[in-house]
């Protein structure tokens, strides 16, 4: 079974230093672990319109990408580099965090919709809808007015540790998605608890 082509990891977050611990920036999360995992440094990038770091799994050389533009604008930077390295929808994954899951779980997913998310609206508006998804759950506050509020929040310790577990899983299940396919790894990912 071969494994399935990704040429760029986009994780979705707001930059600066008063989002980083929030729930909306559990894609960053991914990204940075992923980057320190494999001893990658990011860059900032103007011309992407965000934060770059090139790793190479398994021979295979994969650019990271933290857009530098708030959330409902990360299409903006995805479309640059994917353009400028000539890479489809179908070899993009991007990792965001996700209501519609509880907290420690996480998908794959291809394709679909934006289900809400306003950085998935932007990426979908800029290169399509066809391309992988990974989906940190992060759980619903339970009432859609709270919402906004919710995921701009931290989440209490013990919810923000099982985020960063599920982080890790998914870090472990990306090799095999990588390197054995997509199903190998879904499977694998979405029985794990």
């Amino acid at each position: 079974m071969s494994g399935t082509s990704i040429k760029i990891i986009v994780g979705l977050g707001n930059p600066g230093p008063e989002h980083v611990l929030t729930r909306h920036n559990a894609g960053f999360w991914f990204v940075d672990a992923l980057a320190q995992r494999l001893d990658g440094r990011f860059r900032s990038h103007t011309r992407f319109q965000g934060e770059i770091c090139r790793v190479t799994i398994d021979g295979s050389e994969i650019t990271l990408l933290k857009p530098a533009t708030y959330m409902n604008r990360s299409g903006l930077a995805i479309r640059a580099l994917s353009d400028y390295l000539k890479v489809t929808p179908a070899e993009t994954l991007v990792v965001h965090d996700e209501l519609d899951l509880p907290v420690g779980d996480a998908r794959f997913k291809l394709g679909g919709g934006h289900g809400g998310h306003n950085g998935l609206r932007d990426t979908i508006t800029h290169i399509g809808a066809d391309f992988w998804r990974l989906r940190i759950g992060i759980g619903h506050p339970g009432d859609k007015s709270q919402v906004i509020d919710y995921v701009l929040r931290r989440a209490p310790k013990a919810e923000e540790d099982r985020i960063l577990d599920s982080i890790a899983n998914s870090l472990d299940a990306l090799q095999v998605f990588l390197g054995q396919g997509a199903e190998k790894a879904m499977n694998g990912l979405h029985q794990k608890k």
